[in-house]
């Protein structure tokens, strides 16, 4: 027996030699063969015909190994659209599977530089991976044409080289950038319908983020299903009515708890920006108790937590994030990082949870 196992333990280390002896072959047929499955992967078409969410960015400004920049991936049918994109956006769409030239509009909220600082890379990786010959269009209340005026003078130059390099045929002149289209914020009460095509309908209504104005939330419904998506607010009675009765609520928040925290360490270790800074956001956020109040008068399906301020990077304190949440709303909770999928198939109630 004990020839048996020295002979065995050989051919182990015998094995290990020659993979580590060919390891650089052995790699260079794993990328390949990975690659060619990567290069035609598109888990949208694997999707039934729905509503589909998923967070490509479920944090905020600060960084975060769990939550990158807010952005909220919606499929409707076989259609992708964005609302926000923020730092990550475009690797984390093709780490899911969403492939970026799938990406047929973004939505944005409001013009803080979290929710828009990833839209330079989505666009440019749309365009040339796509070779899409018309921009990408960015929706969004009045400002939104000055943030695409923006982007399109920063990646000029980027585009003229890159047309000139690869060709027109990949990287059609006409299709870099972003196009706007703007609309007046609605006031409260009002509703702007911002997309209706495809059986798709979205809607624009304001919300409470002062003194950031504009700022908007967004109503999807799509097969019998809706869902809203927040963006940054305070607790608002119009976001309440607009959110009545969906199916998924994707809304915002921020732990006063937390903040504290941060504010008295920052105080102690005199920085007193910071430490300004920890305070002042607690005025334009809704806490996680404020959200499950309005989940629970709204009597809405189920509760998705995104733009999770602050980072929470040491393990229990999530259940301080989430204390006394369910006192309040006793519907199903989750508490969002990037890659969190939802899914509301057409024609039925049911709300999958495709990944937490």
């Amino acid at each position: 027996m004990r020839k048996v196992l020295v002979l065995i333990s050989f051919l182990v280390l015998g094995v290990a030699l020659i993979g580590w002896v060919f390891r650089g072959p052995i790699s260079l047929r794993v990328m390949r063969a990975a690659l060619e499955v990567n290069m035609v992967a598109d888990r949208i078409g694997e999707l039934p015909d729905g509503l589909h969410l998923t967070l490509c960015g479920a944090g905020g400004p600060l960084p975060d190994s769990l939550r990158s920049g807010p952005c909220v991936a919606i499929v409707a049918g076989e259609s992708l659209y964005l609302v926000d994109a923020g730092s990550g956006a475009a690797r984390n769409l093709t780490a899911i599977g969403y492939p970026p030239l799938r990406v047929e509009g973004v939505f944005l909220t409001h013009f803080h530089s979290d929710h828009i600082d990833g839209l330079g890379e989505l666009g440019l990786l749309r365009w040339t991976t796509g070779s899409h010959r018309l921009p990408l269009p960015v929706y969004g209340a009045e400002g939104v044409r000055e943030i695409t005026q923006g982007l399109n003078q920063a990646y000029r130059l980027d585009a003229v080289y890159r047309t000139a390099h690869h060709g027109p045929q990949t990287a059609p002149p006409t299709g870099s950038g972003f196009s706007a289209h703007a609309f007046r914020e609605p006031a409260a009460g009002e509703i702007t319908v911002i997309l209706d095509r495809d059986g798709l309908r979205v809607t624009m209504f304001k919300v409470d983020h002062p003194p950031i104005v504009p700022a908007v939330g967004y109503r999807f419904e799509y097969g019998g299903r809706s869902l809203v998506v927040s963006g940054d607010t305070k607790k608002s009675a119009n976001l309440e009515r607009n959110a009545s009765g969906v199916d998924l609520l994707v809304h915002e928040a921020l732990s006063p708890e937390l903040m504290g925290v941060i504010q008295r360490a920052a105080e102690v270790s005199g920085n007193a920006a910071v430490a300004k800074i920890a305070s002042d956001v607690l005025d334009y956020h809704a806490s996680p108790v404020e959200v499950a109040e309005i989940a629970a008068s709204a009597h809405v399906g189920h509760l998705l937590y995104y733009h999770v301020v602050p980072p929470m990077p040491i393990p229990g304190l999530s259940t301080i994030f989430l204390n006394g949440v369910q006192d309040v709303f006793d519907g199903p909770i989750t508490l969002g990082r990037d890659g969190t999928s939802i899914s509301l198939p057409s024609g039925s109630d049911e709300i999958r949870i495709l990944n937490k």
